[in-house]
Order: C-alpha cells, then structure tokens, then sequence
C-alpha cells in the first residue's frame, strides 16, 4: 500500500507539476508580450483554454493582464499539494496554510521559469547565434523583459553581455533568502517542499 501511495504522489506531481508550469507559462507569455502566433504559445494557449474560459468570467483583468491564469496556476498548485498531502499522510490540512503554501509554490515556480529561460538563452547564444526557431524566440521573449533592467546598471564592456550573470544572481538569492524563508516560516511539510 506505501508503494501504491508513493508511485500515485510520484504520477501526481510529475502531471501536476507539468500542467503547473504550462499555465504558468500562460501568465508569462502575457506578461512579457510574447509573440502568441509562435507554434509554442498556441500549444500553451490551446492546453490552458478549457479551465481559464470559465475563470475569465468571474476574475477581471488588472494592469491589462489576465490574471485568471494567474488564479488558476494557484489553484493548480493548491489542488497539486492538497492531494498530495492527502496519498501521504490521509489529510489535507488547514485550508488558509495550504493556499499560503500555494503562493509560495507558484512564486517559486515564476523565478524558476526565468532562471531556465536565461540558462537556455545563454547556451543558444553560444551554439546557435542569431537562431529563428519558435523555441528560441519564446526564450529570448521571456528573457528580455528580465535582462533590461540589469543592461541599465551594467556598463557596456564592448559586445561582452554580462547582464545574464547579475540576473541569474538576483533570481538565486530571491529562491534562496525569500522562497526557502517563506517556505520554512510557514511550516511547509519536506514533501511539499519538492513541489516548489
């Protein structure tokens, strides 16, 4: 029976968690004004229409954002850590405490698309300069809004953009002094911890 739970809690996350970041994507991509006719915002448009058609209605806009996918990457996770906390210990605890924990897991989860995004930017910017696939755009999308900032303080060192290494510094510390903190004031069980 363990090992029914723990393969199910192991199914679970790994599905939730992938949907997690698809509709958290959704979010993203309006915050940075991606491209939406690129191949890969379609998909993720088409994978988060059926739940965030209904929440529209109900959730307004602000700051010209939909922030009905924003509600839904937090009921997602909140439902992700629910049952999860449900297969493993038979309970799924007090509301308020989950919700908070749910916040902190798509806070978490909004840094750690930013950190990958710049990753994958600076690998693309040394094996594949200048590349036009969907994939690519979407990275260099997500990245810009990121990297302004830092381009701003930076001096210009003569083509040499170390912009991404001041970025990628932030991004760590806030995961680091804010998520872990946040996390560990709050009490979050180590098997939700796996979630953010």
């Amino acid at each position: 029976m363990i090992g029914l739970n723990t393969a199910a809690v192991y199914v679970l996350q790994t599905l939730g968690s992938l949907y997690l970041l698809i509709v958290l994507m959704r979010f993203v991509l309006q915050l940075v004004r991606a491209n939406f006719y690129n191949p890969l915002c379609q998909f993720i448009v088409k994978a988060t229409q059926p739940l965030l058609k209904p929440l529209r209605r109900i959730i307004p806009s602000l700051f010209g954002l939909d922030m009905s996918s924003l509600v839904l990457a937090i009921l997602v996770q909140l439902a992700l850590m629910a049952l999860t906390l449900l297969l493993t210990y038979g309970t799924t605890g007090n509301f308020v405490q989950l919700l908070i924990w749910a916040i902190i897991g798509v806070t978490a989860l909004f840094l750690k698309i930013f950190f990958f995004a710049l990753i994958i930017s600076v690998i693309l910017s040394w094996v594949a300069p200048g590349s036009h696939n969907p994939g690519a755009e979407l990275v260099n999308q997500i990245c810009e809004p990121a990297l302004a900032p830092f381009r701003k303080l930076l001096p210009n060192l003569g083509g040499l953009d170390i912009s991404p290494i001041l970025a990628f510094m932030v991004l760590k510390l806030l995961d680091m002094l804010v998520i872990n903190n946040l996390a560990a004031m709050t009490m979050m069980p180590d098997i939700l911890r796996l979630l953010i």
